[in-house]
């Protein structure tokens, strides 16, 4: 599994050991004496490890107190924002910590999350039922998910946020300027991912489609 950052990259090892280059100012590229790791994110300046006994380690920029995951327990996956940090626990309920500007730590009060994803602000959770969550910054609409049915994977950008369908189908809203939530026309998708003003698919056949900025090509 590899994870992108800010300004750095992380990759996580076969034998759960953790790799990292890139700008390194806060640290957040000291990832090698992690091992048992099973999934890494990476937010601006800070990167996540998810332990195999579903503990948490962080390293990088903790300003904010993102990095403060030392006494998270029973975490299953993990999501790292612009500079918060969410873990979804087994029982379905999730952890945050970090920035809470606009209130992208808000989540205590979810059940039910099967996944989650984390934007530069805000904080996205796919419930059981496959309707979907979002609290935090939402100046462009990018938390209007109450709607959504039949989601089964969640992505998160900057200001936009991306839902696959179980058919293959994908929704998506929030900043829109570089067309990055141009993605009505999609069919056979089985994965996305959003970056910070695009969208990225990946199709059953294994070709990959995308929308958004594009200057650099």
């Amino acid at each position: 599994q590899v994870a992108a950052g800010g300004y750095h990259t992380v990759g996580l090892k076969a034998d759960g050991t953790v790799t990292a280059v890139g700008y390194n100012d806060y640290r957040q590229c000291d990832v090698g004496d992690w091992t048992d790791i099973v999934q890494v994110a990476a937010g601006v300046y800070h990167t996540v490890g998810l332990q195999a006994d579903h503990t948490v380690v962080a390293v990088g920029n903790n300003d904010d107190g993102q990095c403060d995951v030392g006494d998270w327990t029973d975490i299953v996956q993990i999501a790292a924002g612009g500079y918060h940090t969410v873990g979804l626990k087994s029982d379905g309920t999730m952890v945050a910590v970090g920035n809470d500007d606009d209130g992208q730590l808000n989540v205590g009060n979810w059940t039910d999350i099967i996944q989650a994803a984390a934007g530069y602000d805000h904080t996205v959770g796919l419930k059981a039922d496959g309707t979907v969550v979002a609290v935090g910054w939402n100046d462009y609409g990018q938390c209007s998910v109450g709607n959504w049915t039949d989601i089964i994977q969640v992505t998160a950008g900057v200001a936009h946020t991306v839902g696959l369908k179980s058919d293959g189908t994908v929704i998506a809203v929030g900043l829109s300027y570089s067309r990055q939530c141009d993605v009505g026309g999609w069919t056979d998708i089985i994965q996305v991912a959003a970056g910070v003003a695009h969208t990225v698919g990946l199709k059953a056949d294994g070709t990959v489609v995308a929308v958004g900025w594009n200057r650099y090509e």
